[in-house]
């Protein structure tokens, strides 16, 4: 199963907030490219542990809150 990150808020405002609920990352580990999607979710993948369902599910759960 193919898993497809669609960003829809603003990314460095997602950026921030994925910071702080994951304090290892860098800024490196969160250069995001329109279109390079799939690498993205890669290198969280790699370093968060989890799967690129669960990362792309925190990221759409960061999009809504307030």
């Amino acid at each position: 199963m193919e898993t497809k990150l669609r960003i829809k808020g603003n990314w460095n405002v997602l950026k921030g907030k994925l910071k702080q609920k994951y304090a290892k990352l860098t800024d490196d580990d969160l250069l995001y490219t329109i279109g390079k999607e799939d690498e993205l979710l890669g290198r969280l993948e790699k370093k968060l542990g989890k799967t690129k369902e669960e990362i792309s599910d925190t990221i759409e759960k960061l999009e809504i809150e307030k």
